[in-house]
Order: structure tokens, then C-alpha cells, then sequence
């Protein structure tokens, strides 16, 4: 899905800010687009599978260490995740909205939607996140999520 969102956004000629032409820019996005496959995406990913899907899948209660490890990877990548990319930027890039935040947002409501709330106590995280979703407008965020917000309600 990277690759697909590179090329439409170098197709298309999207604005300058999603894929920045500014070389130190556009590492900065390609940095994090590299990172998260093995971080944010795949410690979400996890605990959304752990919570939702195989009990789901199994009919069988969670052994809630299974959880707790989750979680607790879940948490590391979101501290390194603020510290390294977010840093005190208002986006991953600098001071406009990318690819990479667009990606990043999407990968952490896989937990939301799980019923864990990992912007309950990170400030910087939760700022970070209203201004994505004001940058590509609420409505739109929400109809892209409403199928699976509800997921947890299965």
C-alpha cells in the first residue's frame, strides 16, 4: 500500500506536502514509511488481532497476558514514535500534513478500534492526531473509520 500511495501521490501531482519535493522533507517521510511496517503497523496490528479477531475467530476468552504483552510492545513503538518522529513538530515532516501521517494515523485506530484508547494519556499524541484529522477534515476521517469502529461491537 506504500508503494501504491507513492505512486498515485507522484502520478497525480498531489500537493507538495504529501510526498514534499524538498529532499530532507520527503527522507523524513520516507524514514518513518520504513519504519512503521515493522512498528506502529505491526504492534497495532497485533493487538488488534490478540483482542478482537481471535477471540472473535475462536469463540475463546483472551488469556489476558497475551494482552498485557501486546499492549506493553503497543506502548514502546508510540514512546518512539513521539520521541523520534513527532518530536515537537506538528507533523512527522515539519509543519504540514504527509503521507506519513496519514499512514500513522490510520495503523494506530486499528487498537482504537479495539477498545484501546492509546491517546487517553499522551498529550502530544492526541494534539498530533487533531490536527491530522482536521488537516484531511473530520467527516471524511470518520467515514473512513465508521466500518471499522465498530468492529469491537461484533
Amino acid at each position: 500500500s506504500i508503494a501504491i500511495l507513492l505512486y498515485l501521490a507522484q502520478k497525480f501531482k498531489t500537493p507538495d506536502h504529501w510526498y514534499p519535493s524538498d529532499l530532507q522533507k520527503r527522507a523524513r517521510v520516507d524514514e518513518y514509511l520504513s519504519w512503521q511496517h515493522a512498528n506502529i503497523r505491526a504492534k497495532g496490528s497485533k493487538l488488534f488481532l490478540t483482542k478482537v479477531l481471535l477471540p472473535l475467530l475462536t469463540g475463546q476468552p483472551l488469556p489476558p497476558e497475551k494482552l498485557e504483552v501486546a499492549t506493553e510492545e503497543l506502548n514502546v513503538v508510540l514512546k518512539q514514535f513521539e520521541e523520534k518522529f513527532l518530536q515537537d513538530k506538528p507533523f512527522i515532516a515539519g509543519s504540514e500534513i504527509s503521507l506519513a501521517d496519514l499512514v500513522a494515523l490510520v495503523e494506530l485506530m486499528q487498537p482504537v478500534c479495539a477498545g484501546y484508547d492509546l491517546f487517553e494519556e499522551r498529550p502530544k499524541l492526541t494534539e498530533w492526531r487533531r490536527r491530522v484529522e482536521e488537516a484531511v477534515g473530520k467527516q471524511l476521517f470518520q467515514e473512513a473509520h465508521k466500518e471499522i469502529l465498530n468492529v469491537k461491537n461484533l
